[in-house]
């Protein structure tokens, strides 16, 4: 029975066409796997599947998941993470041949971080470019929990050439489709093209369209963010995640979800709060 499997253009070209052919003729790709997404089980047999690569400088690491779940794409991933996962995979079981192992041995979540985020940054410097935080967290429209995504720079962003200090990163948002914010309670129109990649459980990338098609990384981690579980299951469910943005020194860092809610709607009270619902590439 042949088996239901996508390689994409961009997994072919980093693994070679003698090994996408090979995992298309069955040499290498398994019969059943754990989802690198949803963590749940695939069968290639009976289920469309996705090859998804996990890249670090000098490690690659194959991964399938439901084709439902996530497309087949090359995600970016810290080189220390993956040389982790390797040796733990071989310290405790025979890895499969070639570039193929079990994805969902790759990490294992970390259950205490109650709002997945960054280091906080410092003020950037005079001269120098802001950077983009993020903090995670639950927000509740109406009764249900969305996942949300606070974005809040370290400083003035400008449009590209400006000299004049002033900031501009709600508008710069507003021209890419971003609407502002008048009522927390209330679900934000998703915008076309955008999205957010959740892998492995880890936040990695918010996309943007490209210019020449296709989707770019707008913000991308340093390193992938834990998100917890209830933000997880919160994407997955509904398929998008709620993005709110907002000028530097409005909302900072919270501990706790019910004080992002206050500190965002403070924030929406000034008219200081821009939003989207981004559709969820993976879960």
């Amino acid at each position: 029975m042949p088996r239901m499997l996508d390689v994409s253009d961009e997994v072919r070209s980093e693994i070679g066409d003698d090994e996408a052919d090979r995992l298309l003729g069955g040499d290498r790709a398994p019969d059943s796997y754990e989802c690198t997404s949803c963590r749940t089980p695939g069968d290639t047999h009976v289920e469309p599947t996705s090859t998804v690569l996990f890249v670090g400088d000098e490690t690659a690491v194959l991964a399938f998941a439901h084709a439902r779940c996530i497309p087949s794409q090359v995600v970016p991933v810290a080189e220390e993470q993956l040389v982790g996962a390797v040796r733990s995979i071989n310290q405790s079981q025979p890895a499969a041949p070639g570039l193929t192992v079990p994805a969902s041995d790759l990490t294992a979540p970390s259950p205490d971080l109650a709002l997945p985020a960054p280091a906080a940054p410092q003020p950037p410097a005079p001269g120098q470019a802001a950077i983009l935080g993020i903090t995670c967290g639950l927000v509740l429209h109406g009764k249900v929990g969305h996942a949300s995504l606070v974005v809040e720079p370290t400083g003035p962003v400008g449009r590209p050439g400006s000299t004049t200090g002033e900031d501009e990163f709600l508008d710069l948002l507003q021209d890419a489709g971003f609407q502002p914010v008048t009522d927390l309670d209330e679900t934000p129109e998703q915008l076309p093209g955008w999205s957010v990649l959740v892998a492995m459980g880890k936040l990695h990338a918010i996309l943007q369209p490209a210019a020449a098609g296709g989707s770019t990384g707008w913000w991308q981690a340093h390193q992938p963010l834990q998100v917890t579980d209830a933000w997880r299951m919160a994407a997955s469910q509904l398929s998008e995640v709620t993005m709110y943005a907002v000028p530097a020194g409005m909302v900072g860092r919270q501990p706790r979800e019910d004080l992002l809610r206050q500190a965002l709607e403070r924030a929406v009270a000034l008219g200081q709060v821009v939003a989207a619902s981004l559709p969820l590439a993976g879960t």
